[in-house]
């Protein structure tokens, strides 16, 4: 029964599984593994976990890291700051419209890793030869986005203190104005956004996916205690008046709405005797109610 260890690269990285072949190690060791891209030196923040069938084939722990190593990884360290001045040398003197990040070279130099950013994709051929001519290795030339490159490089937030990304974030989730506007904030892109020019990670921290965001949401659509709110009792609907048939009569529709012009051409055109009707018929009433 194999036991599988999580081992970190880079600080905030991501871990990877490496099998410890009998080796005893401990959450804090600094150990040599084998990756794809050759020897580098990692850190173990997962204590050894036996496990009876690992679902793909893993690399394996070489040794624990000795005086030697770390001596030859300050070594690299100073060598990388070599290749990055040569490759900002070339980079200028060709005119690529690229922005190198960092470098990074594996323990044993037999790969150099060369990150950059650009606005879209760059032929880079020719500068790839000028590197392998010069160091006499293997060339790799690696675009990231500007969020990775806020990662490496590191700084200050909005908020005063360090990026998230350099603390504690291991991945990037994807982030949406929707966030910001179910917490009520100013939807003013410049002040959401943090040094990388995208939106800030810390805008997911509080963002609720559950049924509060989807109400939210749809405040549109109306909701089941709406409903309830809308229904009336029958003693609120008024009484429909009956005729002796027992059909109740449909109401009279309102006259339409007309203009002092034509009311005073209908009071015109009213025939002869109308306004002595409507007196006898006053004086019915008066009548009837004096009786």
């Amino acid at each position: 029964m194999p036991a599988i260890v999580g081992i970190r690269f880079k600080n905030c990285g991501k871990i990877y599984d490496f099998e410890v072949d009998g080796l005893e190690v401990r959450k804090g060791d600094r150990v040599i593994v084998e990756s794809e891209f050759g020897l580098g030196i990692g850190s173990v923040v997962q204590e050894p976990l036996d496990v009876e069938t690992p679902e793909k084939e893993l690399k394996k722990v070489i040794r624990i890291a000795g005086e030697e190593d770390l001596k030859q990884k300050e070594e690299n360290e100073r060598f990388e700051e070599e290749t990055k001045s040569f490759c900002l040398e070339r980079i200028m003197a060709r005119g690529l419209p690229m922005k190198l990040v960092c470098t990074e070279v594996t323990l044993d130099k037999k790969r150099i890793i060369f990150y950059f950013t650009a606005d879209g994709r760059i032929d880079f051929r020719e500068l790839v030869k000028d590197l392998a001519a010069k160091f006499k290795t293997r060339i790799e030339m690696r675009q990231i986005g500007v969020r990775d490159k806020a990662k490496m490089v590191g700084g200050l937030g909005l908020c005063g203190r360090e990026l998230c990304c350099r603390r504690f974030l291991t991945s990037f989730e994807p982030i949406s104005i929707r966030m910001a506007k179910q917490q009520d904030l100013t939807l003013n892109t410049g002040k959401l956004s943090g040094i990388c020019g995208r939106l800030m990670c810390c805008l997911g921290y509080e963002y609720n996916e559950g049924p509060s965001a989807e109400i939210a949401d749809e405040s549109a659509v109306a909701s089941p205690a709406d409903e309830e709110a809308l229904e009336v009792s029958p003693e609120e609907i008024p009484a429909v008046p009956e005729t002796t048939s027992g059909i109740p009569e449909a109401p009279e529709a309102a006259p339409p709405s007309q203009s002092a012009d034509s009311l005073k051409q209908g009071e015109k055109q009213r025939p002869e005797g109308f306004k002595k009707r409507k007196k006898r018929r006053r004086y019915r009433r008066k009548r009837h109610k004096d009786e």
